[in-house]
């Protein structure tokens, strides 16, 4: 049960990426090549929450809680990843945005989702995103009542553990006589 575990896991952010990408899901957001032409004046606030599975020795959390910006002003914000395991680890992320609904309007120029990241033994590395929300979220009805924009990003091993390398064939058969 518990190998079956470790591999649902290892398996679970591909399907949720591949998932989010064909039906939209969980508050999939927009990727920009540019910022914003247009920039309105309601504010929006945007929350950062970092999450790491039990699988993957990290620590991860963004460098400040909350940014609270113009609609169509560009954002950036880092995340600092640790590697607090005695070896190195490879991590890969996904993401969503709450409220669901806002996520086609929160668009992403720059991120580290869906790519894999290694960090050796105690390494710790800086993950920006840059970002805007999109000022046509304001004429949204739906939407008009909406102060803050929640987004969130966990950490999911992106592969097998790395394993130490072999002892020599030689140095193995002296440690077997001892």
């Amino acid at each position: 049960m518990f190998a079956l575990m470790i591999g649902a896991s290892y398996a679970a952010v591909p399907l949720y990426e591949l998932f989010c990408q064909v039906t939209g899901f969980g508050g999939t957001t927009q990727r920009a090549e540019a910022a914003s032409e247009t920039v309105i004046d309601r504010m929006i606030t945007i929350r950062f929450d970092g999450n790491v599975n039990a699988a993957l020795p990290w620590q991860f959390r963004p460098e400040h809680r909350t940014v609270t910006l113009a609609m169509g002003e560009t954002g950036q914000l880092a995340y600092v990843a640790t590697n607090i395991a005695d070896g190195p680890t490879v991590g890969t992320s996904v993401f969503n945005v709450t409220p669901f609904e806002a996520g086609v309007y929160f668009n992403k120029i720059q991120c580290f989702c869906f790519t894999e990241q290694r960090l050796e033994a105690g390494e710790s590395v800086e993950m920006p995103v840059v970002f805007f929300v999109d000022p046509d979220m304001d004429k949204d009805p739906n939407l008009r009542h909406v102060k803050e924009i929640t987004l969130s990003y966990t950490f999911f091993p992106a592969e097998a553990p790395v394993k130490p390398v072999a002892a020599r064939s030689e140095d193995r058969t002296a440690a077997d006589r001892l």
